[in-house]
Formats: structure tokens, sequence, C-alpha cells
């Protein structure tokens, strides 16, 4: 079973590479970018055939390393 985690920061946390690519878009001529937020895609694949049973393990994966939960957030996406 494939799982797809998608992580990205809390609202408040400071992106400096959000900010970077919203200043780099700028100087390749896209105006009007008043934002960036960047974050991280992981694509697991589990042994698990069960879709309850691999949402609890991604979600507690998530919690033990794939996210740091006091800044940033996470969804779990079962495919």
């Amino acid at each position: 079973m494939k799982a797809r985690v998608f992580v990205t920061l809390k609202n408040g946390v400071l992106d400096p590479q959000g900010e970077a690519i919203r200043h780099a878009l700028g100087t390749l001529g896209f105006e009007g970018v008043e934002g960036v937020r960047q974050g991280k895609v992981i694509d697991l694949d589990l042994a698990e055939t069960d879709p309850d049973k691999a949402q609890a393990a991604a979600q507690e994966m998530c919690e033990k390393l794939l996210a740091n939960t006091i800044i940033e957030n996470y969804s779990v996406e079962i495919l």
C-alpha cells in the first residue's frame, strides 16, 4: 500500500526558503506573487494491506520522525 505524506510549516513560522522562492520568481518577471510557503512530500511504500492500519502507521511515522510537530503540520493520504 502506498501513502503520501505532506509536511508544511505551521502558520506564523518563518519560511526562509519560501521567501527565497518568492524573491526569485520576482526576479524572473513573475509579478504579483505576494507569498510562498514551501513544504515536502514523502511517498511511502508500505507492506500493510489494511488502509486504516496503513494510515495509523504513517501518522505514527510522522509523529516520531517525518514531521517536527512543534513547527510543522502534516497530512497523510493513502493511495
